[in-house]
């Protein structure tokens, strides 16, 4: 089969649109399928590294969204290009990531006269810019033939704009990377690890601000903090760090696949204390991968991923109390802390890229069966080389996935209800000599 693999996004620039491109890129030709990435790129030479990469769009500008920052392309010019390629290519199949986002998605979308797939990889709770663009919006969606979204969070946003049938395949993580035996050796210190962009949906400076407590119960805490972040953007949370009297917080920068493997393979516990729009969380299964429990903001997006008190612990967005309160759970019963890591590590199986990908050939497949005979597309498709067997229980699992494992309400038996969408119990701080002041190290 022949695949085209789209993004608006700067190529090969970290994030996550682009890790799951290439993860699926990985997979596809390791099953012996022709993978193409068309995707605008800030690397002047990508092409001559990577020739399976078309550069479609050499200007990138970083646009705010999502309270994040998109480095897209914003070239109106794209679409000779687009033809040329598409013509040429004769793909089997057109997989567009965020095929709603300017411009080369919809440039790829409009050109396209082949099987249309569109994941949705934003969760958020509205967008004037669907609200205000559905009408033109609905004649790109006329051509998509398959939907997927990654999570229920994703597909919540997306439906309510644009309604219809999309099949929940979630992101995937590399497990085999990050299950390889531990180095036991350490230096003493408890360490928490965060893994994230510094931006402020991420929640860093909730978890700054529990630090003093959870460190006056544990005085050998350290919290790491590694991601692809600047200089310039760390200096907000230095300069608090500095002011607060904190000792033992690192921030690493930017670190490769490798060292950010090694910084989870030593985690005591991994937190990531995000306050919204996280579709679905891809760290939370890196630290489950690792063996690493996890305590994480209770976000539809994560909840996709961690089933409170059974594979992790979920506390109230941003809240430095709650967050402080489960920490120091974690980090005082050792018992809570391996019966979490076991159950997170099992979790994280059924993630893996391996899977992801059999899944979404499978839908490649069903949807050039049905596109078929509709007569939207012609017969010269190839099938994706699964066996019938391959076929049917992939199409089985990702079934059992999206009415299980990935749906938000799939939650252990006895979990307090009141915890299944946006309250949670109470919590108070355990009890300090100066709980009006909190303690520095």
């Amino acid at each position: 089969m022949k695949i085209a693999l789209v993004s608006p996004y700067d190529y090969p620039f970290p994030g996550g649109v682009t890790e799951h491109i290439s993860h699926l890129y990985r997979c596809f030709r390791e099953d012996g399928h022709q993978v193409r990435i068309l995707a605008p790129s800030s690397q002047r030479d990508v092409e001559a590294q990577q020739p399976e990469v078309f550069r479609l769009g050499k200007t990138i500008i970083p646009v705010p969204a999502n309270q994040s920052i998109a480095r897209l392309t914003l070239s109106l010019t794209l679409s000779r290009r687009v033809k040329q390629i598409l013509a040429t290519e004769q793909f089997d199949v057109v997989h567009i990531h965020e095929p709603l986002v300017p411009a080369l998605p919809l440039t790829v979308l409009r050109e396209s006269k082949t099987v249309n797939v569109a994941t949705f990889h934003v969760a958020r709770d509205s967008y004037f810019g669907y609200l205000y663009a559905k009408p033109l919006l609905k004649q790109f969606m006329r051509k998509v033939h398959s939907r997927i979204a990654v999570s229920a969070a994703a597909r919540e946003f997306v439906g309510q704009y644009f309604p219809g049938d999309y099949h929940i395949i979630p992101n995937g993580i590399d497990v085999e990377a990050y299950t390889r035996p531990k180095d036991t050796a350490g230096d003493g210190k408890i360490n928490i690890l965060f893994v994230g962009r510094l931006e402020k949906r991420k929640g860093l400076m909730y978890l700054l601000r529990a630090l003093p407590y959870v460190k006056y119960h544990f005085p050998t805490v350290r919290l790491i903090v590694i991601g692809a972040f600047e200089e310039e953007q760390i200096e907000e949370y230095r300069d608090y760090v500095r002011e607060a009297g904190m000792t033992d917080v690192v921030f690493k920068g930017f670190v490769s696949q490798e060292e950010k493997i090694r910084y989870y393979q030593s985690a005591d516990v991994f937190c990531s204390p995000a306050i919204g729009r996280e579709s679905q969380g891809v760290v939370l299964l890196e630290a489950m991968a690792a063996g690493v429990p996890v305590i994480a903001s209770a976000l539809d997006g994560y909840r996709t991923v961690v089933r409170h008190e059974h594979d992790g612990l979920l506390v109230p967005p941003a809240d430095e109390t709650a967050l402080a309160v489960g920490l120091c759970r974690l980090l005082s019963d050792d018992a809570l802390r391996k019966r979490l890591a076991e159950a997170g590590l099992a979790k994280a199986h059924a993630y893996s890229w391996r899977k992801v990908s059999r899944h979404i050939l499978a839908l490649y497949d069903e949807t050039i069966t049905q596109a078929r005979k509709a007569g939207e597309v012609g017969e010269a498709g190839e099938p994706s080389r699964l066996s019938g067997a391959a076929l049917r229980d992939a199409r089985r699992q990702r079934e059992a996935h999206q009415s299980a494992l990935y749906n938000r309400d799939s939650w252990p038996a006895g979990a307090p209800s009141s915890t299944k969408r946006g309250a949670l119990p109470s919590v108070s701080l355990p009890p300090s000599p100066e709980p009006a002041s909190p303690p520095t190290a």
